[in-house]
């Protein structure tokens, strides 16, 4: 049997996680860092960034920077930031978001594109960007990793007014993929993870109180909203 400790080590590779200051994003930095990765995190408030990039160093290697996949040129310059601070990259973690709610009637232009920018272009772009340093530290038996956060709301035709929320992670199901398909044959093992309801900063509109949480839990077959751990342990397994 496989050694269980390197079976799902990640020691001493570096990976990058977008939005890895709050939410699910913050979980996956901070379970990377505890399990020896180095780990770069971005998000678009780079001091706030940088501060729970010190946090998470009391736990291991993490250096935080601003980044926003929401424009052409915030993929390049972010790209570009990570070119300087490390010429290898093993993980990729997908996970900056962006939603938005309104009634059907009142579901604008400005409600899809927001959305979609950061949500699906944002980030094929960034992939698409970074693949060249994932494929270089690919090596036999030992695949670089890309981990897209979708959402069980990208599988369930439920929307709760967040339309172009629910569209973008069917579609970042779709394209991982699509992407899973042509990389695996080079190296690099692309996943998505569809989590359930967290309760998060994105979700507080939702799960900010004890009505709304339970509303959450009642639809989730074990009878709770998801936990920390939940993310741990599947990043882990997705990356390790």
């Amino acid at each position: 049997m496989a050694d269980l400790e390197r079976l799902f080590s990640v020691r001493g590779k570096t990976a990058l996680v977008t939005g890895g200051a709050t939410g699910l994003g913050r979980i996956c930095a901070e379970t990377l860092v505890r399990a020896g990765a180095r780990v770069l995190i971005a998000s678009r408030k780079a001091e706030h960034c940088q501060e729970v990039a010190r946090q998470l160093s009391a736990h291991g290697s993490c250096e935080g920077f601003g980044g926003d996949v929401g424009t052409e040129q915030g993929v390049e310059a972010l790209a570009d930031e990570v070119g300087k601070r490390t010429d290898r990259l093993d993980i990729l973690v997908n996970n900056a978001g962006a939603t938005w709610g309104a009634p059907f009637e009142e579901f604008g232009w400005a409600a899809w594109e927001k959305v979609l920018s950061v949500n699906v272009t944002g980030l094929f772009s960034l992939t698409r960007s970074l693949m060249p340093m994932l494929l270089r530290s690919a090596g036999h038996g030992a695949p670089s990793r890309v981990v897209n956060i979708g959402s069980m709301v990208g599988i369930l035709p439920l929307a709760d007014n967040a339309y172009s929320y629910a569209t973008s992670k069917a579609a970042v199901h779709h394209l991982t993929r699509i992407l899973a398909n042509e990389f695996a044959g080079r190296g690099v093992n692309v996943n998505a993870i569809a989590p359930g309801p967290f309760s998060t900063r994105m979700t507080a509109y939702a799960l900010g109180n004890d009505d709304g949480r339970d509303h959450a839990a009642s639809t989730v077959p074990v009878g709770r909203i998801g936990e920390a751990d939940d993310m741990a342990a599947t990043i882990l397994y997705l990356c390790g």
